[in-house]
């Protein structure tokens, strides 16, 4: 029984170490953009190199996370993006971007497979509240990387905070290696993933999973452009309002998780926080020219909520798939949010900065509304799904 909760923190913290690259780097926007000498869009793209290449290699990586098992995945791709950030240090933006494109190329191992070893491990009464553990490290990850990355990447540079990097997901790769094993019984797949691929209620989640990642990520690449360049606070206070925010939402991750085990439905909550994070961007807009401290206290649980609906659809994913596929599931899933991933800091920047900054908000309410239309109707597989009563002690 205890074993499960090693694997839990183990796939927690390679998750978290993940999300300090997808989504931490954007706290430090101020020094890529000078250090690199890029405009703010320039940045975007940057940044969305490391989310192109993760959607690119998720269905791949989860396809061998099913056959293989979870802990080659993710040590081999943990050792790899180490490589690649390592490689960001050493030339200008231009390798920075091919080597960012291969630590999401290598990262990507870890989203579907340790999902995977949660999934396995943990019941569906339990399930939300693992997930939702598991979940809360991405943002949780970002706010530290929020609160100590700019300090790096100040006092001694770009290259040395993509070194700093490189070590701790090493380090995480090779506690991967020593502790992660599979439950006893642990079923592996065939060759049938392309039905898995097909399901028209999973290709339907991913879609709407991609529309909600809009708001997810429009927060957390405007965020502090939105603070410093547009309304004049110091690079520190917001990259320190971006750290609350990112704990918040990683805090809600897991609140949201408990919620769905006890109402056994993962759509239902994510519907409302849909909306909620709708509203909350709405809000933003219209007060955009507020007080810094009425606009910081409308921006910060907005993207609290905008991140904290994670756990819920790749929770769902999972539990959509046959046994011995939910890596599969996890990374069709997974996919969809990479890809918006990878366009949204680009286009955000650069609608707040040819259009309005507003206006870049209001776009992301909109893909949100839009997501939570998708879900409607919705009937979930999960109390009906005989794999999804396994427990495992």
């Amino acid at each position: 029984m205890g074993y499960r909760w090693v694997v839990l923190s183990i796939g927690a913290l390679a998750q978290g170490t993940n999300a300090a690259i997808f989504l931490g780097l954007p706290a430090i926007s101020p020094q890529l953009q000078q250090h690199f000498s890029l405009t703010l869009p320039q940045v975007g793209l940057l940044l969305g190199a490391v989310n192109l290449g993760t959607m690119i290699a998720l269905v791949p990586w989860g396809v061998v996370a099913d056959k293989r098992g979870e802990r080659l995945v993710m040590t081999i791709g943990g050792l790899g993006a180490a490589a690649c950030l390592l490689s960001v240090a050493l030339g200008n933006a231009w390798i920075a971007g091919l080597a960012l494109l291969g630590a999401g190329l290598f990262g990507a191992s870890v989203n579907a497979a340790s999902g995977r070893a949660v999934m396995s491990w943990f019941s569906s009464g339990s399930r939300g509240f693992a997930m939702g553990v598991r979940q809360t490290a991405t943002p949780l990850g970002a706010a530290l990387t929020a609160a100590v990355l700019p300090g790096i990447a100040i006092s001694a540079g770009v290259p040395t905070a993509f070194v700093a990097l490189a070590g701790v997901t090493a380090f995480v790769a090779l506690a991967v290696a020593l502790l992660v094993r599979e439950p006893p019984g642990a079923i592996r797949a065939g060759s049938d993933h392309g039905l898995v691929l097909k399901d028209p209620r999973l290709l339907r989640l991913s879609l709407a999973s991609g529309l909600l990642v809009v708001p997810q990520f429009t927060a957390t690449a405007l965020l502090v452009p939105l603070l410093h360049e547009h309304r004049g606070m110091s690079v520190t206070a917001a990259a320190a309002v971006f750290g609350v925010a990112q704990a918040l939402g990683g805090a809600g991750r897991l609140a949201v998780g408990v919620w769905s085990d006890r109402v056994r439905s993962r759509i239902g909550p994510l519907k409302i926080v849909s909306m909620i994070t709708a509203s909350g961007f709405v809000l933003v807009a219209v007060l955009d020219q507020a007080p810094l401290p009425v606009l910081v206290a409308v921006l910060v649980p907005a993207s609290a909520f905008a991140l904290c609906w994670n756990g819920l659809a790749v929770t769902e994913a999972g539990e959509l798939a046959p046994d011995g596929r939910s890596a599969t599931a996890i990374a069709m899933q997974n996919s969809a949010n990479y890809l918006s991933a990878a366009l949204t800091p680009f286009v955000a920047s650069f609608v707040a900065v040819y259009v309005a900054w507003p206006a870049a908000m209001v776009l992301a309410a909109v893909a949100a509304v839009a997501a939570r239309v998708l879900l409607q109707p919705w009937r979930s597989l999960r109390a009906s799904s005989p794999q999804n009563s396994r427990s495992v002690s």
